[in-house]
């Protein structure tokens, strides 16, 4: 269970990926529109990124599809495709007042939401179509219908399932809808106090990748609540509380966590500085600008887990106290310096300035409750007690044979590749290998075979392993070229 919501939060990072597209083309329309030139192009600008946010459920399906699947193949996401629209359309009020004999204004308002960005149906989809790839793609058929087998069998199939899906919904998906209204409707009824649990809980899934469920209800259209596409379009946008799950995550991620990383530097071991300097620097640079923070919380989300949780504190103060004075800023990938310089052009925003200030102050925050907290809890972070970084230039990080290379083919992520491969187990050792935003997502045959000390000597942040066969690396930003030369390696 625990790696399949793995598998499913990592899904979850294709779909999420097209959002920085929508970001800036709808940043190019609203800049355009604050500057009061070229009002054509900026509304074609505008009307280009809000179509991205109108399509999020296709594109959940396919992406979940793609990431559940045991392999990338077009198949499976066509069957995504199928289903998605044979549910959605089968389930819209137009279709279902003639089915159902009543006038289309009859029909409950839940359906209404079966459009194209619905999320939650996404999800389903893309999970029937993946199991659908994985049972059925090399399933063959007598001689009469042997067209239709091997990977054409799976979108027919996923119809058919969908069909089934679609006939459970009908009676089901109004209770459904129902109770994800109530659930978003209690956090929204606790003001700033709401935003708070919302941003301790956000944080405190991140090792299970629950955290991607957690944030469909508050960024996606599952509970009404919809604050990247209503903060990015302003359509149904409320000044001063659209973004209010959003907002609070600037200063974490632009100020706090580069403080954490620069605690965790001061703290280290005089020997271990210069390496611990190499982890934590790129990680603080990927969080300011980017808000990909993974790289640093996982350098010390299990070696010193009260920091984790410090942290996640600290994240929901940071909502709260957003949310408390209706400071309000958006993004569409995460909360970094790229959106949120597109925020300020977005007329939604409220006082995202102030963001900035209280970054100042949550910068000071958290480099002093991190060195205390390290210091007097002598906490293993890395580069003390246990947790010493090997030397990337030491025998465990470069003995060991690569795997061969043809004349020309090699790149700078050749060497990693390969040390990652051997610490692994080999790639006799390795079932399945895919990738999230920073991590290799592993399973393994054995995990007893993992070397820790030659993965790390290779760069990686870190290692977790789940059970006998679940294992993470953390790599950084870099983790598809990274994944994509293993695969190369493992091919040869």
């Amino acid at each position: 269970m625990f790696s399949f919501f793995q598998r499913l939060g990592r899904s979850l990072m294709l779909p999420v990926a097209v959002l920085p597209a929508a970001a800036i083309i709808t940043g190019i329309g609203n800049a355009l529109t604050a500057m009061g030139v070229l009002p054509t192009v900026a509304a074609f600008f505008s009307s280009a990124g809000t179509t991205l946010l109108e399509q999020l459920g296709i594109l959940f399906a396919i992406g979940v599809a793609l990431g559940m699947a045991k392999k990338n193949d077009g198949a499976v996401a066509l069957a995504a495709a199928v289903g998605f629209f044979l549910t959605t359309v089968v389930l819209s009020p137009k279709k279902l007042a003639p089915l159902l004999g009543i006038k289309e204004t009859g029909v409950d308002d839940a359906f209404i939401q079966m459009n194209n960005s619905n999320v939650f149906i996404g999800l389903i989809i893309g999970l029937i179509a993946a199991y659908t790839y994985n049972k059925f793609s090399k399933t063959e058929l007598p001689t009469a219908l042997s067209f239709f087998s091997g990977k054409r069998l799976v979108p027919i199939l996923t119809a058919f399932f969908s069909i089934i899906l679609a006939v459970i919904m009908l009676f089901v998906w109004p209770y459904i809808y129902a109770a994800i209204v109530i659930f978003g409707t209690w956090i929204l009824d606790m003001g700033p106090f709401g935003a708070f649990l919302y941003g301790f809980f956000n944080r405190l899934l991140i090792p299970t990748g629950l955290h991607h469920a957690l944030n469909s209800v508050f960024w996606f259209d599952l509970a009404g609540i919809n604050d990247i596409a209503k903060f990015q379009t302003g359509d149904g946008a409320v000044h001063g509380v659209t973004g209010r799950y959003m907002a609070g995550f600037f200063p974490v991620m632009m100020f706090g966590i580069p403080a954490a990383a620069l605690a965790m530097y001061h703290t280290a071991e005089t020997k271990q500085k210069k390496r611990v300097y190499g982890l934590m620097f790129g990680g603080a640079i990927s969080a300011f600008f980017v808000g990909v923070t993974e790289p640093i919380e996982f350098s010390f989300m299990f070696v010193a887990p009260v920091l984790f949780v410090i942290h996640a504190f600290l994240t929901g103060l940071s909502m709260f106290i957003a949310a408390l004075f209706h400071w309000t800023a958006g993004f569409s990938f995460s909360a970094g310096l790229i959106d949120y310089v597109l925020s300020l052009i977005n007329p939604v925003a409220n006082q995202p300035y102030m963001l900035l200030l209280q970054g100042l102050a949550f910068f000071v925050i958290y480099y002093v409750v991190f060195r205390l907290a390290i210091r007097f809890l002598k906490l293993n972070t890395p580069g003390r007690g246990d947790n010493l970084l090997p030397d990337p230039t030491s025998d465990s990080a470069t003995t060991g044979d690569t795997p061969d290379t043809e004349a020309g083919t090699s790149n700078k992520y050749t060497h990693t590749a390969s040390q990652l491969l051997e610490g692994l187990g080999g790639k006799s050792n390795i079932m399945t290998l895919t990738n999230c935003a920073t991590r290799l997502r592993i399973e393994l045959h054995d995990n007893s075979k993992i070397d820790e000390a030659k993965i790390k000597g290779a760069g990686a942040v870190g290692v977790t392993q789940s059970g006998k066969h679940n294992t993470q690396v953390i790599i950084g930003t870099q983790v598809q070229q990274v994944a994509d030369e293993i695969e190369t390696q493992m091919e040869k």
